[in-house]
């Protein structure tokens, strides 16, 4: 759909377009390109810096084992819910609108989307991430936490994902987080080259995905 990556401009942005639908992002994911508003177009990205998170290079500090131990974690047990929490607009540099939060429930649907939720002791949604997975690459795509109920949920609902992906296969999955924040390099993201990244793409792509536990997992096997 986006052409040659050798024709891309050398720049993150890649492309835009006045339309958006599933089948479109889909292909995008399969050719290493992900949408993000911008203004009443949608942006097509391919960061020239991919940030990825390698199973096996996640770190988890005592401090996160022990916030593991506070909350119930599942998948696919309330996405519509994640996916709202992490489309407030009270976030800070927030871009997902209704057009995203269509599309991506539609994907949900085809079961391709998925969620993992943070659950406190008094059964209240405090922390989450949602993303599309593709073969043995899962696309990260927001994750959210309650600043006041949450503390430290946005990471345990990522471990519960790792935990989640490793099977068999582990060694040729990869999560990947678009941009590189110091929030995920702390939990051992790291920065690979776009040609990298897209080399990458036709491997991951063939590794058959996970069987998506729906209902609890455990954050604590990682």
């Amino acid at each position: 759909m986006f052409g040659d990556p050798s024709t891309w401009p050398a720049d993150d942005l890649i492309a835009y377009s006045t339309g958006f639908a599933a089948p479109m992002a889909w292909a995008g994911y399969h050719e290493g390109v992900f949408p993000m508003p911008l203004d009443r177009r949608m942006g097509w990205w391919s960061p020239l810096r991919r940030g990825v998170l390698r199973l096996d290079g996640l770190r988890v500090s005592r401090s996160l084992r022990q916030s593991a131990k506070r909350y119930r974690t599942t998948c696919d047990q309330a996405f519509g819910r994640v996916l709202a929490a992490c489309a407030d607009p009270e976030r800070p540099y927030g871009w997902i609108d209704g057009r995203i939060r269509e599309v991506y429930t539609t994907l949900r649907q085809a079961g391709v989307a998925h969620s993992v939720e943070c659950w406190n002791d008094d059964g209240e949604l405090v922390g989450g991430l949602y993303g599309v997975a593709v073969g043995g690459l899962f696309a990260g795509e927001s994750m959210f936490h309650d600043a006041r109920l949450g503390r430290d949920a946005s990471k345990v609902a990522l471990l519960a994902l790792v935990s989640m992906l490793r099977d068999e296969h582990a060694p040729n999955r990869l999560i990947d987080v678009q941009w590189l924040t110091p929030h995920l390099a702390s939990l051992g993201a790291e920065e690979i080259p776009r040609d990298d990244y897209l080399h990458r793409l036709p491997a991951l792509r063939s590794v058959p995905p996970p069987p998506f536990q729906t209902g609890p997992l455990s954050a604590l096997t990682v």
